[in-house]
């Protein structure tokens, strides 16, 4: 994007958009106390209140007297039920969809497999129909949804709507999901990296509410991530910021389809975590309750199968988790090195029921290894949104590019 000046109607947007943030982030807001937090002027505060009250986003719940002094304040709150957005996490293994009131809170939430093999053509028919199905449970009419937003495996080609090259997704290329998903379900569609999705899920309605710097580790069938830097979406130059799975960890590891030997997502994705306890227990006999399963029939131990091998506290299985655990430490360090965010949060399906060693091994880290560890310790939270991060991302990207104030948009042409 180049340097451009902003006129008086982008700042007007702008500054409506800084007022709802406000009222979405707080739980019940005065007029003032916007005009405080804003810089905005108590006129100016006014007058985009009564116009969002008008258009029935905003309501009015009761007052209150601030230190019992002064006039009583009106409360201000989003109107949760006067809209919906639909959200879609396309995963090469499975469909999930999702319709969320105004506040980002699931109304009905539904999962499919991913057709085995399918083309885009049926991947597109498949999502339309998930996405019917959830309206109708909901029963939320089409007028009600302000649009539809797909979470993907990257990269994404956001200027021309096009999913480029998803991994384990043979002959996918430059896929424009944007414009088939549209025309099949009838909805104004945004598209983004399920990892970025999942971020902005957690910036609206998780642990990152009110944040303004964190990043976020999603843990998928692959490793991705997302970056809220002074509240904005930090996406980079090609619009694909925060790989943090393709960061190099060991550079003579195994070789990713991404082309780097060593990244992350080679070491600890569900597919790697089964390789490495696979070899373990080729080499080894015995001690590990997996071991005659695995020489009987190797694909029933999966990943499912290890990560509850591990709680359990198998040796082997639980050694694989800390050791995966301990990879996504070091690149957390540097991700904090060189970002300076306030807070780390991991979430996704991949680390489902064995949070705690990620969380612990990451907690350690960021404690002892960071250069600002002497002024202030990173925070890590494990993401409320927990496996339903990237599709309730999908319904933030709509709620977030509909409401939320993004300085991209100020300085556009």
């Amino acid at each position: 994007m180049r340097r451009a000046g902003t006129n008086l109607p982008k700042v007007g947007r702008y500054n409506r958009a800084v007022v709802l943030d406000q009222i979405q982030l707080a739980d019940g807001i005065s007029r003032a106390e916007i005009a405080q937090l804003t810089g905005l002027t108590p006129q100016t505060v006014s007058g985009i209140v009564r116009r969002l009250l008008d258009e029935g986003i905003v309501r009015e719940d009761g007052s209150s007297r601030v230190a019992g002094l002064g006039k009583p304040r009106t409360t201000l709150r989003i109107n949760a039920d006067a809209g919906s957005a639909v959200g879609l996490h396309f995963d090469p293994v499975e469909l999930a969809c999702v319709v969320v009131d105004l506040l980002g809170r699931p109304l009905v939430m539904k999962r499919r497999p991913t057709p085995p093999g399918a083309t885009p053509a049926d991947v597109v028919a498949a999502m339309a129909d998930l996405v019917a199905d959830v309206l109708a449970e909901a029963d939320v009419p089409r007028d009600r949804v302000l649009g539809l937003g797909l979470a993907s495996p990257g990269p994404i080609d956001q200027e021309h709507g096009m999913v480029v090259a998803p991994p384990k997704l043979a002959n996918w290329t430059r896929v424009p999901m944007k414009q088939l998903l549209s025309k099949a379900t009838g909805l104004p569609v945004t598209l983004d990296n399920d990892a970025t999705a999942a971020a902005i899920g957690e910036r609206w309605s998780g642990a990152g509410k009110g944040v303004a710097n964190f990043a976020y580790f999603f843990f998928g069938t692959g490793i991705g991530g997302g970056l809220i830097l002074n509240h904005q979406v930090f996406r980079g130059g090609s619009l694909n910021a925060a790989e943090f799975g393709h960061t190099s960890v060991l550079p003579d590891g195994p070789e990713c389809y991404c082309g780097i030997r060593g990244c992350l997502e080679s070491l600890v994705s569900p597919a790697a975590i089964v390789a490495e306890t696979h070899r373990r227990l080729r080499e080894q006999r015995g001690g590990s309750v997996l071991s005659e399963p695995f020489h009987r029939d190797p694909a029933t131990v999966d990943h499912a199968a290890i990560k509850d091998a591990a709680v359990s506290g198998d040796r082997v299985a639980a050694a694989v988790i800390e050791e995966a655990a301990q990879h996504v430490a070091t690149v957390v360090v540097n991700v904090v090195n060189i970002t300076d965010v306030d807070l780390v949060v991991l979430g996704g399906h991949g680390i489902r029921n064995v949070e705690k060693p990620y969380i612990d091994a990451v907690a350690s880290a960021v404690a002892t290894r960071p250069l600002s560890r002497h002024v202030r310790v990173v925070e890590i939270e494990l993401s409320p949104l927990g496996a339903d991060a990237a599709v309730v991302g999908g319904a933030a990207l709509v709620l977030h590019a509909t409401y939320s104030p993004q300085l991209s948009e100020l300085l556009a042409d």
